[in-house]
């Protein structure tokens, strides 16, 4: 049976994973399209996908105290896809190689952090890992959600099932 540490690693690998073929399948779109508004809670897909390099910038500078951490959720804080993917690609190392650091003991262990709003938290690292794979699975489906309305045939299959077999039949992840 998988340690808590191996099954969070798993998932840092799978957050990368997930991330490289949603950005190939954007790459598909017309700029004008990653910036059409649909119907989503952080309205285009450029939005939503800026939403996911934030949320990961917040996360990891409460967990390893390194870089600057946005203010608001809804920041753009790259106007095209290209620079954006770049950013979202060294996030998903930074957050590899922060889990691999850990130990079991790390995970299990409380830390504190402010929310955006400023409200003082205090919970064990291993939740708020959990949440912020959650929370990159649950804005990541409606990316992919906003890849099928805007034209996009059948996008790459972001299950993790799909990771895992691949994994089992020895590709790179």
């Amino acid at each position: 049976m998988a340690t808590l540490g191996e099954h969070l690693r798993t998932m840092a690998r799978y957050n990368r994973w997930a991330d490289r073929r949603l950005y190939a399948e954007a790459e598909q779109l017309p700029e004008v399209r990653l910036r059409q508004d649909a119907g989503a809670f952080f309205g285009s897909l450029l939005g939503t996908l800026n939403h996911l390099v934030v949320t990961n910038r917040i996360w990891m500078t409460r967990l390893d105290g390194q870089g600057e951490a946005p203010t608001r959720l809804d920041a753009i804080l790259f106007e095209a896809l290209a620079p954006l993917r770049a950013a979202a690609a060294a996030e998903d190392e930074r957050i590899i190689d922060f889990v691999d650091g850990l130990s079991e003991e790390d995970l299990g262990a409380d830390f504190a952090y402010a929310t955006t709003s400023g409200a003082q938290q205090r919970q064990p690292r291993w939740q708020a890992l959990v949440h912020l794979f959650n929370h990159q699975t649950h804005h990541r489906g409606q990316a992919h959600a906003i890849l099928t309305r805007l034209g996009v045939p059948e996008p790459a299959s972001l299950d993790l099932l799909a990771m895992q077999r691949a994994m089992a039949r020895g590709e790179a992840v």
